[in-house]
């Protein structure tokens, strides 16, 4: 059970979808109240809850047990300064008890396997690559729900691919390895106030047997509901999810990881 956010299950629920789960759904409360932490007290994650969620990271599953991920933790105040700068400036990178940088790694296995006379030229295909950032997002999302259970907050930096030769730089990465995401844990510098975010109607990604082609009505649905959650947290109401998500992957906000896929193949990955 997490000791970080305390809401019931059924109340989870409720903001989560706008109704109330059935009787009969077991208590999952400390899996539905997950929200990002921005605001840290500045005391540090001690030693030997590193240790743990590091091993707990280590304990989710990874496909065919080649383990290609690694973790950067930065504690180096400049490091950190950098890192921020490179990451659209979120201060949660300076101020955040303990930050790790997720990294996609290839070049630990090129290097087990070469020293035992393997070539691993199937590295060279970008399914390789897709296996390491499922591998890397898997350790990630683990440690995190072990986090919350010790009542430590955090919040994910995607930010970090902004400038992936920068980060590389920083941190020092040889090719082979690639910053997929940042992760920002400690302690919350004030109460769990926050209101949890709506997500769409699990009908909208739950599919049956094939893919449902249309799920129209259940975004529509949502955006109903967005917009009153956008007007309680003082944002327009009038541009719904559906508007907002649309300008969001569009082409101009992508900042800076357009030369993702032409940084990758330089590093060695995605080959083929």
């Amino acid at each position: 059970m997490s000791s970080l956010f305390r809401e019931p299950a059924d109340e989870a629920w409720s903001e989560r979808y706008g109704d109330y789960p059935m009787p009969e759904l077991p208590d999952l409360g400390a899996f539905l109240t997950h929200r990002s932490v921005r605001k840290f007290r500045p005391e540090p994650i001690p030693e030997s809850i590193r240790e743990g969620l590091i091993a707990v990271a280590q304990s989710a599953a990874t496909s065919s047990n080649l383990q290609m991920w690694s973790v950067v933790e930065v504690d180096d105040p400049e490091r950190r300064e950098r890192i921020a700068q490179l990451s659209a400036d979120q201060n949660q990178i300076r101020t955040a008890g303990w930050f790790l940088a997720f990294i996609a790694d290839h070049h630990r296995l090129r290097q087990a396997g070469g020293a035992v006379g393997e070539s691993c030229l199937g590295l060279d295909y970008a399914e390789y690559l897709i296996m390491a950032i499922v591998d890397a997002a898997l350790a990630a999302e683990r440690l995190v729900a072990a986090a919350e259970h010790l009542g430590i907050g955090s919040c994910y930096i995607g930010a970090l691919r902004n400038d992936p030769a920068g980060i590389q730089e920083v941190l020092q990465l040889p090719a082979g390895a690639f910053g997929v995401f940042g992760l920002c844990l400690g302690y919350p510098a004030e109460p769990m106030t926050a209101a949890i975010k709506p997500r769409l109607l699990p009908r909208a990604v739950r599919h049956r047997e094939v893919y449902r082609l249309d799920v129209s009505g259940e975004v529509a649905e949502y955006d109903e509901r967005m917009r009153a959650f956008y007007e309680a947290q003082r944002m327009k109401g009038d541009v719904t999810w559906s508007s907002r998500s649309g300008r969001r992957v569009d082409e101009h906000h992508l900042g800076g990881r357009e030369v993702l896929l032409e940084y990758l193949r330089s590093q060695g990955f995605a080959q083929r």
